[in-house]
């Protein structure tokens, strides 16, 4: 099966598009699929691997749709999870994988034959791949993160398919991403793509757990992804993979903020990529954000652990999430953890629910003395090292996926 030609929209037409004015969401997927420029491509370990290792039928038709793509003029850079699975099926008959060193040593030894699946399916097609690992370290430190953005340009540039994992060797657990969803929510920012699809071995999202219901239905649309209840949609894990459905949505949530539907599509149906990017409507469309947030706050919420929390009254969150208000120091009830000026920390509400993230422009000693105090009653305390917000509104991400 082949793709159509890709179509070109007048400005008009993205611009409404992204206002959300006299578009619904049919109409929205269909002028995002004919028309992305740049698309982040997620398969999992549930897709590519089956008990016997790599499942190379599923490396060839990916890469081969993905070439398609290519072919269209539409940049690919795909995600791509395997590597300890692949080095589990080799070393199963001499070495026994017990702990976390024991894991990355197996990662080690699949990444190789990983990728040379990959080359080889992708050379078939005329395409050129290349690998490219990280840690989270590498987008936490805003050189690192220039320094990949810089590479994956050139990359795209020589018209190269870059094949990215998480650099399991080297990688602890403060600089895990967790799953390769997280992973790929990140590079969407890093890459500027337009569209983020997420295989797995689901046909989408299910309406309600299908562990758990008979005949479980697949959502065409999830038109509000922060309104979901994905406790209650989603199910456990894989048995072969990290991620599962929560983490995908957790993914499709950031790309949302970001401005940046996701396609959550089945990586086994055949020809999936190319039919739905054809017009059939296969997976589930995940809405991006009518307003979407700057990239620097993108990367300021997400590409840095919290390093603390502050605890808000009623009447903050009410003024953060309906008035899109800086945070002031009457407002905060308890700072939890010990942190730096400029430091990245979770706002709550009382009950413990995260409400956002932000910068805070205090230390959390120095915060913990004006508690609640107003603005004019500041500087008695601190003198001259006060700032009128604890986090301004610039520094803050409303609905923060952490």
């Amino acid at each position: 099966m082949t793709l159509p030609a890709e179509r070109d929209f007048s400005e008009n037409q993205i611009t409404a598009s992204r206002t959300g004015v006299n578009m619904d969401w049919k109409q929205e997927r269909e002028r995002v699929l004919n028309g992305a420029k740049r698309v982040v491509v997620k398969v999992g370990s549930a897709v590519l691997t089956t008990g016997l290792g790599v499942d190379l039928a599923v490396v060839r038709s990916l890469a081969g749709q993905l070439a398609q793509l290519h072919d269209r003029g539409t940049e690919v850079v795909l995600v791509s999870s395997g590597a300890v699975a692949a080095g589990r099926n080799v070393l199963r008959a001499c070495c026994e994988i017990k702990g976390m060193p024991d894991k990355q040593a197996a990662s080690a030894v699949g990444q190789s034959r990983l990728m040379h699946f990959y080359n080889e399916a992708f050379e078939e097609h005329g395409k050129l791949s290349a690998q490219i690992l990280l840690t989270k370290d590498d987008l936490k430190s805003r050189h690192r993160f220039l320094n990949a953005r810089n590479t994956f340009a050139s990359l795209l540039q020589w018209r190269a398919i870059p094949i990215v994992n998480e650099n399991d060797t080297v990688a602890v657990q403060e600089l895990e991403f967790g799953d390769n969803d997280s992973l790929a929510s990140l590079l969407i920012n890093v890459v500027e793509a337009d569209l983020y699809v997420n295989l797995t071995s689901a046909s989408g999202v299910y309406a309600d757990n299908p562990d758990t219901t008979e005949n479980a239905r697949v959502l065409d649309v999830i038109e509000d992804v922060h309104a979901l209840n994905l406790d209650t949609m989603c199910g456990g894990k894989t048995s072969v993979g990290t991620g599962g459905m929560y983490s995908k949505l957790l993914a499709a949530r950031r790309a949302a903020q970001l401005g940046v539907p996701t396609l959550i599509l089945s990586g086994r149906e055949p020809d999936a990529i190319v039919r739905a990017f054809s017009g059939e409507m296969l997976g589930t469309w995940v809405c991006a954000e009518a307003k979407a947030v700057s990239r620097r706050k993108f990367w300021m919420a997400y590409n840095t652990d919290p390093a603390g929390v502050l605890v808000v009254d009623d009447g903050a969150v009410r003024a953060l999430s309906q008035g899109h208000k800086s945070l002031l120091p009457a407002g905060v009830v308890r700072v939890d953890g010990n942190f730096q000026r400029g430091a990245l920390v979770r706002v709550t509400t009382l009950a413990g629910v995260v409400v956002g993230v932000g910068l805070c422009n205090y230390t959390a000693a120095d915060l913990r003395r004006v508690l609640g105090m107003k603005s004019a009653e500041l500087k008695a305390v601190l003198g001259d090292n006060q700032y009128p917000e604890a986090i301004h509104r610039d520094n803050l991400l409303m609905d923060a996926v952490v």
